[in-house]
């Protein structure tokens, strides 16, 4: 069969709905990328024209094709201890204070931590090894992670835990041994996350621009992680969600955010504590002088 071409009218449509679904700027150098993975859903269709598939998207009825669409566009590049210094900074600064603050009775110790955008699970994986670490002589410590995406694929992914070998390099081989299982006969060269690490985590299917979120209205996080996330969307989009994200921490809470994105002239709801760490302002707490 003749590969169907994509006009301009229908690459802008694509662009538009994209926008609309998810927030995420599509421009005419991601042309390919959309013709090359949306011509992957017309031959599973046996579609012939991107016209044709774009109804088919958009009929509400549809739900799971509008859900295959967005995975299909979505980009997810991720790996374990990904811009280490914020996890150097949780282990060796962040957990000390807040342990010396629980033991004086300022706080709970209790940790509440959300990943908004976990792609395949590497970042949340990475965090559950570092406050594992940390936290080890503290068993009292009752910490939880949302893991997000708005991809049901990875999601399904991160939740399974297994990763190629080649995927676990960046972990030291102590830590590898102590967190994951190595693979045998047909799991061969993978590795799968302990049972340990998981029960510490929640992954749901969320959806950033959804107007409300999946979860109770009072829900404060100590620390929300989105990396590598916002250079998708354009600047009226990050601000809407940096707003919200300020709304869901609790006082002096902090958001890690990528080494290409910076919150400056996007939103004034946080002070910057150095190397894309960013703290709630305006009360103090634990967390704050931490940061």
């Amino acid at each position: 069969m003749e590969e169907p071409e994509l006009t301009d009218k229908e690459f802008a449509k694509f662009s538009d709905l994209i926008y609309q679904l998810t927030g995420i700027v599509i421009n005419e150098g991601k042309r390919q990328l959309v013709l090359s993975r949306l011509t992957k859903r017309l031959r599973l269709h046996k579609i012939t024209s991107f016209s044709e598939y774009y109804d088919l998207v958009t009929n509400s009825r549809d739900s799971e094709e509008q859900s295959a669409f967005i995975n299909s566009i979505t980009t997810n590049k991720t790996d374990f201890f990904r811009e280490p210094h914020h996890f150097d900074f949780i282990a060796k600064e962040l957990v000390p204070s807040l342990v010396q603050s629980a033991r004086r009775g300022e706080r709970a110790p209790k940790l509440r931590v959300w990943h908004a955008g976990c792609s395949t699970g590497e970042e949340p994986y990475t965090l559950g090894v570092t406050l594992s670490e940390a936290l080890a002589a503290h068993p009292d410590w009752n910490w939880r992670q949302l893991a997000s995406d708005i991809d049901t694929n990875v999601l399904a992914h991160a939740e399974r835990g297994v990763y190629e070998e080649s995927r676990t390099d960046t972990i030291a081989p102590s830590l590898l041994r102590k967190y994951f299982l190595r693979g045998v006969g047909e799991r061969e060269g993978h590795y799968k996350v302990r049972r340990e690490l998981q029960e510490h985590l929640t992954f749901r299917q969320v959806n950033l621009l959804d107007p409300a979120w999946p979860m109770k209205a009072d829900t404060k996080f100590d620390i929300i992680f989105c990396r590598n996330v916002v250079i998708y969307f354009d600047k009226p989009t990050q601000k809407r969600l940096f707003e919200r994200f300020a709304a869901r921490l609790a006082p002096g809470g902090l958001l890690f955010i990528g080494h290409s994105e910076s919150l400056l002239g996007i939103s004034d709801a946080f002070d910057a504590c150095g190397q894309t760490i960013y703290r709630l302002s305006g009360s103090a707490s634990t967390l704050e002088k931490a940061a």
